[in-house]
């Protein structure tokens, strides 16, 4: 089958990572990092949309060295279970290691740790792209804006 004209995918990236490729980024947990209705009663604590924008990153850097120029990679799937807080001034270290690798998609299994316990797991899936063909479809998405 012909992919479509607008379809977002790549031939092939320089080099498909291997099995247990892993990224890591460690942070402390900040008010940026915190959920928005903490008060009085409920403790400021790493919101959970936070970690996952932290998360994509951290697997984003881990597929980024086998990239050829003019590729990159979007997110296309999570699934995560955020199972134990960390509050403000705690440090946070997230693991992304690739556990499955068919070009152009990359799956990550993800963990993420404070300094007491493990606080989340899930999976990730990140599809690579050239850049030229997604900004372009951008472009017409925004041309055609408003018009239905």
């Amino acid at each position: 089958m012909q992919p479509k004209p607008d379809m977002i995918s790549i031939q092939a990236v320089k080099r498909t990572p291997p099995t247990d490729t892993t990224a890591t980024e460690r942070f402390t947990v900040a008010s940026e990092h915190a959920i928005d209705f903490a008060d009085a009663e409920m403790p400021a604590v790493l919101s959970t949309p936070k970690l996952v924008g932290i998360l994509e990153r951290t697997a984003r850097l881990a597929l980024a060295p086998f990239l050829s120029p003019g590729e990159t990679s979007v997110g296309t799937e999570i699934e995560l279970q955020h199972f134990a807080p960390s509050p403000l001034g705690e440090t946070v270290t997230c693991l992304a290691r690739v556990v499955r690798s068919e070009a152009p998609e990359v799956w990550f299994s993800l963990e993420v740790r404070d300094s007491q316990e493990i606080i989340a797991k899930g999976f990730h899936k990140r599809r690579v792209i050239e850049i030229s063909r997604f900004a372009r479809r951008v472009s017409r998405k925004r041309a055609g804006a408003g018009q239905t």
